[in-house]
């Protein structure tokens, strides 16, 4: 082995540009060489009333899991099977409602082959993803789909690299060509991240975020200014709303209102809320998105937003930060 001074800098950038062009290659190719065979096998995944069960060992195990992963993220039930463990009990989770995805870059691992019979016997159908269309596995599939490289991006022509990318890629090919088929859009894969950002924007409403009941900086329209900044340091929103008797908002008073009016006016003590309120404020519904309010409120330069009923009754209100805190934004 050589001494790690050997490996210089543009030693380094070299062999790693050999490595993605041999992989990029072989994406490439695999893509020039799509059929039918590819159409089959998603067609049965689409057809699965259960779920598609993707089996590996090895390297080419960690391949299966992240498919699995991609299929079930993108509207296509499915899990991981470690290859191994299913000659020793873990093949229980195999039904005949489902796929098998069977990965193996020879199509000659053992622990494969032998859970071949048994899914035949559920009457599983089975997809083969191999580089030898001579193997085994290959044969006795019921779709296979060749994942074989020219090389491997190893200098050694040794460890899994190019290959194992061809299957990641192939897999995702699958993912995505069930996505579409099925209609799968934006709002289903948020249901499938709840916790990821996209899901808290399309899965997070007005409703869910807003302040309400004695949390709303309320006054009504002939409250003085004394009551009103008394009502807006107690409830933290940086306004008060004006109300009317059928809590209909009228207007609004904010801190900036509050600033511009002492600049303009200086004192203030004999003025009522209606006299210095913003009439017509924003207002929103409670289902609504809540990154529809925070479009709204940044095309609008404004940091909060009522939330009224089909009624226009005032049910709640936004502050900017309440959207930060839930991650909307």
């Amino acid at each position: 082995m050589k001494a790690l001074s050997a490996a210089t800098p543009d030693a380094m950038l070299a062999s790693a540009r050999r490595t993605l062009a041999v992989e990029a290659e072989a994406i490439v190719a695999l893509q020039a060489r799509l059929d039918n065979a590819f159409v089959r096998a998603a067609q049965l995944i689409l057809a699965c009333p259960g779920r598609v069960v993707v089996s590996g060992i090895g390297k080419t195990g960690h391949i299966a899991r992240k498919i699995a992963a991609t299929l079930a993220s993108t509207g296509t039930p499915a899990f991981f099977l470690h290859a191994a463990e299913a000659v020793h009990g873990d093949l229980g989770m195999l039904t005949s409602q489902d796929v098998l995805l069977a990965i193996s870059y020879s199509g000659s691992g053992q622990e494969l082959l032998t859970i071949l019979p048994a899914a035949r016997r559920l009457g599983a159908p089975v997809i083969a993803m191999t580089g030898n269309a001579a193997s085994d596995l290959a044969r006795d599939a019921d779709v296979h789909l060749d994942v074989g490289v020219a090389k491997e991006a190893c200098p050694l022509n040794l460890a899994p690299t190019a290959s194992t990318t061809v299957a990641l890629a192939l897999g995702d090919a699958l993912a995505v060509a069930c996505l579409e088929a099925r209609g799968f859009g934006s709002e289903d894969f948020a249901r499938s991240h709840p916790g990821g950002a996209l899901g808290r924007q399309l899965l997070t409403h007005v409703s869910d975020v807003m302040r309400a009941g004695d949390a709303l900086p309320v006054a009504q329209l002939d409250a003085s200014i004394s009551h009103v900044l008394e009502i807006m340091s107690a409830k933290g929103m940086g306004m008060a709303i004006a109300v009317d008797p059928g809590k209909r908002p009228q207007g609004i008073f904010t801190d900036g209102d509050l600033r511009r009016l002492i600049e303009r006016r200086g004192d203030i003590r004999g003025l009522t809320l209606e006299s210095v309120m913003t009439r017509d404020p924003r207002v929103i519904d409670p289902d609504a998105l809540a990154a529809t309010a925070a479009r709204e409120m940044d095309d609008g330069r404004i940091t909060q937003m009522l939330v009224c009923d089909q009624e226009g009754v005032l049910i709640g209100a936004l502050h900017m930060h309440d959207l930060m805190a839930a991650k909307v934004i």
